[in-house]
């Protein structure tokens, strides 16, 4: 599975985000090919306040459908609002590959026992 995302970084205008990432997102969800989506709404950092206010994941079964879904109409509009709607240095897009595991835990191997 890989992933396209899109990093944004805490708006100045926070209603003025939220308007234009609702109208993103609404293109967004019209591409073809989407396994599943992800936003992430970002509370903060371990070590102060963090630079980033959401993240969008969009997942896909691989890059050649991933690649597809951008060239498409709906890609490419999502794409135009995207450059439009939200200035350079404000976000960052990128994809990924994804491994996932159930749970979260690495099993006692008996590490740091007497």
């Amino acid at each position: 599975m890989v992933k396209f995302a899109i990093t944004f970084r805490q708006p100045q205008n926070v209603a003025a985000f939220e308007n234009a990432y609702n109208d993103l997102l609404a293109l967004i969800e019209r591409m073809p090919g989407i396994r599943r989506r992800q936003v992430v709404n970002v509370l903060g950092s371990p070590v102060g306040d963090a630079p980033y206010y959401r993240v969008l994941e969009v997942y896909f079964d691989d890059m050649e459908r991933l690649r597809a879904s951008l060239r498409s109409e709906a890609g490419q509009a999502a794409g135009a609002e995207l450059g439009r709607r939200f200035e350079g240095g404000t976000y960052q897009a990128w994809f990924a590959e994804v491994y996932e595991e159930d749970g979260g835990q690495t099993p006692d191997a008996g590490v740091g026992k007497d």
